[in-house]
């Protein structure tokens, strides 16, 4: 297997029509993605000293932390919006290889910062709330 450009893991937001388009959003120099799962413990007496997992249960969340230079378009204040506002919003993860998950995210965390005679940089910290599914 070939590896993957990380340039062409982008994050998208929808743009609010109906259906639903995702715009790019812009300025992005680095994206992750985790995908994180509670474990329910099931061990018993006939365990025999090994530790048995719940299959399917817990709470499954996935956090996603992007870092960019901030050019102002569209995507990225309507970010800013969610943010100050505290509303969730659809979200796009693209991959090079054409996979793509969607999911509702809140903006958990959104820092500006600029130096004098530099450019205005931003990172952002977005958690899904409810399922994230393959598109």
């Amino acid at each position: 297997m070939p590896a993957q450009s990380g340039a062409a893991f982008l994050l998208k937001i929808t743009n609010g029509a109906t259906p639903p388009a995702y715009q790019t959003i812009a300025g992005l120099r680095t994206t992750q993605m985790s995908i994180n799962g509670d474990t329910v413990v099931v061990t018993h007496k006939q365990s025999g000293g090994w530790r048995d997992l719940l299959s399917g249960a817990g709470t499954r969340s996935v956090s996603v932390s992007a870092a960019g230079i901030f050019l102002g378009s569209t995507a990225e204040n309507t970010v800013r919006a969610h943010a100050l506002a505290g509303t969730l919003d659809n979200y796009e993860l693209s991959f090079e290889d054409g996979e793509r998950l969607r999911g509702r995210f809140l903006v958990q965390r959104l820092d500006y910062a600029g130096d004098f005679n530099g450019e205005r940089s931003y990172t952002l910290q977005l958690e899904s709330s409810g399922p994230v599914v393959p598109a």
